[in-house]
């Protein structure tokens, strides 16, 4: 877990080249319980007028899909940012307190591109009062607001919005997962209207061949409703939903196309835009097949529809973007990595028939982001695997990157922020993890991506999704577990990955040190954990601690009236994360849902209350924001009289709502309510 720096305020130098570390600072916004952070693109200005030029390109296509994420989180989240944007740019009294709250609440909106908590998935709760909003929405000018899918009135629009915005019963959570419950009707996505789970079951089960080694994803760029009672896809594509949006992404990846660094990248965007004409999921496959065999390309891209966290039966696809180049030198280490894949996949601690006999097409790199979108931006992950299909992995490979440039903004602004005093056990932990945590924490990444997701196999037959709302949390689980098995082998030293056989001791206390109790600090208290990567790492920890207990191997220890977490025996703590990983891999393998669904709900899900309160406490003495996010630079291309791009400037210079409003000016086509 990385944190932020406070200093800095929000001020960035005024030289807008890349800055020296004395120059730039990291810290942009913080608001709620949000910091936000800008990040360097080093090496950026070293490449080739067509690499820059492609760069720029790639990222209007990121930029133009923003939108789409809004409504997939839910059907009313841009006409309520578009109302907010209007009353923000009109409203007089700037100093009211009530207009500052729905400040913080539409800060709040961009940043998890909606009403719902970016990782609780649970809806804000204004600070502002009902009335003041429909005051404000009143005396805002009706050319600043959404009027058009009401009439353009505008009692219509606030009796369309205010119940989703203040009735904490309405939409109340985005990403259902409770145990019982109907997760389709309770979740307040737009991936579905008017079903039920058992109908989307149903409807997925029917077209399922279970003899088809080769399947696509079913659903994955659709939504799902019911007209004059039958069920219905809307695709995701040009002249179905989303169009409008899909149509400026298409206009900026065909000139991106024009300056492919070679034949097998055009290939891969041409593939993509056909995909997004049509539509159809098996071109998709052929595109994710063509961008796994790119291995040449320095500048790569992410942009699709592309993971399914958000749909809590991990079907439909959020919209996603990055853009990123290779960093050259980092990644030797990744590279030397894949090399050996087919050595950590027959030495992993799993049974040999849910091990892949071949390895084949694992290739991993260290990147530089240019560009964050969608589902990446403004919060980031640090690592990507893909494609997500389990049958091309198996056949054709898949890619996995490290974003560097990312995990160094964290570490750069978590300098002294005074976290390690307060939460680490002792001085000698707190030197393993500023000696190495920052190496260990990449090496995982590296280990998690590039490994962890593309090892093991599927038994014939075994559908992708047979772990259900499960699914999720036990392949991150498997991915954490594989990385951190091997950060204790003696085998990275041998490669030269790590400098010495005490380094991993870095990762395994700061991994504990989270699973068990610092990520706590996201949850509100009272709640139970409900996202993907926050259940996996506290199954994990919660298992070791229990099933190591006897010999504490690792502890929970009061000193001064405050917990730690104690690693007694690291050895010990490995021979626990071999005997786990091989039972999730066994889950994962068999399909067996019942297996995945005790080890989830027994050990990720319920928190200790008083733990809890605890954490809570000890965290909010230190001022840190708990989530970060970021800012992304601006692209300016400069043009010859003939109006030729000539070259392609980066600057760091843009604020957060200065960003987010000028997003939502350039790159805002689709209709208010899809």
């Amino acid at each position: 877990m990385t944190y932020l720096l406070s200093a800095c305020g929000g001020g960035v130098s005024n030289d807008t080249s890349l800055p020296t570390e004395e120059k730039f600072c990291y810290s942009v916004d913080k608001f709620a319980d949000v910091e936000v952070l800008r990040y360097k693109v080093p090496g950026f200005e070293s490449l080739t007028l067509n690499q820059k030029k492609l760069i720029y390109f790639l990222s209007q296509a990121a930029l133009e899909g923003r939108d789409i994420l809004f409504d997939q989180n839910n059907k009313y989240n841009l006409i309520i940012r578009k109302t907010l944007e209007g009353i923000y740019e009109s409203y007089q009294d700037k100093n009211s307190e009530e207009f500052k709250a729905l400040e913080t609440y539409l800060k709040r909106v961009w940043f998890s591109n909606g009403i719902h908590h970016h990782y609780a998935t649970d809806k804000f709760r204004p600070d502002f009062s009902e009335k003041f909003f429909r005051d404000a929405v009143m005396q805002t000018n009706d050319d600043k607001l959404p009027l058009q899918a009401y009439g353009n009135d505008k009692k219509s629009l606030l009796d369309a919005i205010v119940p989703v915005i203040f009735d904490t019963t309405i939409y109340a959570k985005r990403v259902n997962q409770a145990e019982g419950a109907d997760l389709i009707v309770t979740s307040a996505n737009n991936y579905y209207e008017g079903v039920t789970e058992k109908e989307v079951d149903a409807f997925y089960d029917a077209m399922r061949d279970t003899t088809d080694a080769t399947p696509i994803s079913y659903g994955l760029n659709s939504k799902l409703t019911k007209e004059n009672g039958k069920l219905t896809e809307k695709t995701w594509k040009v002249g179905g939903m989303y169009t409008a949006a899909i149509e400026k992404i298409l206009f900026w990846l065909g000139k991106a196309e024009g300056v492919a660094e070679n034949d097998k990248q055009k290939a891969v965007i041409q593939k993509l835009i056909e995909f997004y004409k049509t539509g159809d999921l098996k071109t998709f496959d052929d595109y994710s097949i063509l961008w796994v065999k790119d291995q040449d390309s320095r500048i790569d891209f992410v942009n699709g529809f592309i993971e399914t966290y958000g749909d809590p039966l991990g079907l439909k696809a959020s919209w996603e973007s990055i853009v990123n180049f290779k960093d050259i030198e980092a990644t030797h280490r990744t590279e030397v990595i894949s090399q050996n894949a087919q050595w950590f996949e027959d030495h992993s601690p799993v049974a040999k028939e849910f091990k892949k006999p071949e390895v084949k097409g694992v290739s991993a790199k260290v990147i530089t982001a240019a560009i964050l979108a969608g589902d990446c931006y403004p919060a980031t992950p640090i690592g990507i695997n893909l494609p997500n299909s389990n049958w091309i992995r198996q056949i054709h490979g898949s890619k996995s990157v490290t974003i560097e440039n990312i995990t160094d903004a964290y570490d750069k602004a978590a300098k002294g922020n005074g976290f390690k005093e307060e939460f680490v056990w002792s001085q000698t932990e707190i030197d393993l993890m500023n000696q190495y945590g920052f190496i260990t924490g990449n090496m995982h990444t590296d280990l998690h991506e590039c490994l962890g997701h593309g090892s093991g196999q599927l038994l014939p037959g075994v559908s992708q999704d047979a772990l259900r709302a499960y699914g999720a949390t036990i392949e991150e689980a498997r991915a954490d577990l594989f990385g951190l098995y091997y950060e204790a082998d003696d085998k990275l030293v041998e490669l030269g990955l790590l400098p010495n056989k005490e380094a991993f001791k870095a990762e395994y206390y700061s991994y504990m040190m989270n699973g068990l109790m610092t990520q706590l600090m996201r949850i509100e208290l009272g709640n139970d954990i409900e996202e993907a990567h926050m259940r996996n790492r506290q199954l994990i920890a919660r298992w070791i601690l229990e099933k190591g207990a006897a010999e504490k191997v690792v502890e929970l220890k009061k000193r001064d009236g405050k917990t730690f977490v104690v690693i007694n025996d690291y050895q010990k703590m490995r021979g626990l994360v071999g005997q786990l990983l091989a039972e999730i891999q066994r889950i994962k393998s068999e399909g067996d849902f019942e297996g995945a669904k005790n080890l989830v709900e027994t050990y990720a899900v319920k928190v200790d209350s008083t733990l809890h309160k605890e954490v809570k406490e000890r965290y909010a003495k230190l001022n840190l924001a708990p989530y970060k996010g970021f800012v992304n630079p601006i692209y300016e291309p400069e043009m010859d009289k003939n109006g030729e791009i000539i070259d392609v400037k980066v600057k760091y210079d843009e604020g957060y709502t200065e960003q987010m409003l000028r997003y939502g000016k350039e790159h805002s086509h689709l209709p208010v309510i899809n």
